[in-house]
């Protein structure tokens, strides 16, 4: 199966947070799986680092990505093509693409935001 994490359950399973549910800790642990971080996430990441919204260290978790078995995903045109066909449903750009990528690469999505299911995406919960 290839999952797409959104960025909080990379968080989560980086810090071993409680919030990240033991099946969701199953599908991230088991090498069968294509778990992929977009490089969507590290944007967002950094952007709440430098605003302080998040204490973390991005060389950390860019060196925790290919340690953990993860595959970066880039963003590629066909990505931006799918986004342009996404209905807004809410407001967050960041979501919005992580929704294009899983889309066209036929991933699951997970994530805990219960926005995510209103569009056509495999949603795994977190908390699951």
């Amino acid at each position: 199966m290839k999952v797409l994490l959104d960025t909080h359950a990379l968080l989560w399973w980086l810090s071993d947070s409680e919030k990240l549910g033991p099946a969701a800790r199953e599908i991230i642990a088991d090498p069968a799986h294509d778990i992929l971080v977009s490089v969507v996430s590290l944007w967002e990441i950094a952007i709440k680092i430098r605003i302080g919204k998040l204490g973390a260290d991005l060389n950390e978790i860019t060196d925790a990505i290919p340690a953990e078995g993860f595959t970066l995903l880039p963003i590629t045109p066909e990505h931006l093509k799918v986004l342009m066909g996404l209905p807004m449903h809410h407001r967050d750009p960041f979501d919005h693409l992580l929704i294009a990528q899983s889309m066209n690469e036929q991933a699951s999505f997970l994530s805990e935001d219960g926005n995510i299911s209103h569009y056509a995406v495999t949603l795994i919960r977190c908390s699951v």
